[in-house]
């Protein structure tokens, strides 16, 4: 039996930088009345905040809900309200250098569009992440930039080459995510065993980037049994099959009630 469902969020639970829609939402809720739920993105705790919580129902549930932010770099726990329990924070000279060579690897390949929405190489402090049309570009302009992954595979070649001490990763539809070395889902994943006490044999991984390169794969790679999406819609079926098969043995995960 799964005790842990660990999902991605962008491109997996919802769009780019967008909230999930209402269905998904209430489908997380029911899940996390039935057994226990974790989230890891390239996201700043901010974008968490605003992209996922807003829309869950507040309450007891939350106490099956893990979120790790950053690709896993930090890990939040919910005791009545939202505790960071650990921060890989990168030191001001290493944010430094990723920011000047993420720069550099735009430039070396030419791919820096002319037009951009917003700040495009973002420090959140135990991450830099670099999105090639801005952090607020429109979703639509996103999808089209990189639908292949061409762009981002040139950049991740190059800045491999211009910092290789650091973990570079390809994030969302338009985003490369860069960490301390070895500081990835992989990762969160362990975090989540050790933490929580679950094996990894007890864990499900959902993500729309589990291939090599993509910034899911490290789940992968750690031994944990993967679900591959392409969006949220085949997530909303995925969830759909785990409560029916879950909650319809009768087991629940210790832990609240649902609300409701």
């Amino acid at each position: 039996m799964k005790r842990l469902i660990v999902f991605d969020l962008d491109g997996t639970l919802a769009p780019s930088k967008s909230p999930p829609d209402d269905v998904i939402a209430a489908l997380v809720h029911d899940l996390l009345g039935i057994v226990k739920v974790a989230v890891i993105s390239g996201g700043s705790w901010p974008q968490f905040e605003k992209q996922l919580l807003a829309k869950l129902p507040g309450g007891q549930s939350l106490a099956n809900l893990y979120l790790l932010p950053t690709c896993g770099t930090q890990f939040y726990r919910y005791d009545e309200e939202w505790v960071r329990v650990y921060s890989e924070e990168l030191s001001a000279d290493e944010r430094r250098k990723i920011v000047s060579s993420s720069q550099r690897a735009l430039d070396l390949t030419g791919l820096a569009p002319k037009k951009v929405w917003g700040e495009v190489i973002e420090d959140r402090g135990s991450q830099i992440t670099l999105s090639a049309l801005g952090q607020a570009a429109p979703l639509e302009e996103k999808e089209r930039w990189d639908p292949d992954f061409s762009k981002r595979k040139e950049i991740t070649a190059v800045l491999d080459t211009l910092i290789p001490e650091f973990s570079v990763r390809m994030g969302g539809a338009t985003s490369i995510d860069v960490t301390k070395p070895g500081i990835d889902k992989a990762y969160g994943i362990r975090k989540l065993r050790d933490i929580l006490g679950i094996p990894l044999s007890e864990m499900v991984f959902i993500g729309d980037a589990i291939f090599e390169g993509g910034n899911d794969y490290p789940a992968e790679q750690a031994g944990v049994d993967c679900i591959p999406v392409r969006g949220p819609d085949e997530t909303r079926l995925v969830i759909e099959t785990i409560i029916a098969c879950l909650g319809g043995t009768g087991e629940r995960e210790a832990g609240p009630p649902p609300e409701g």
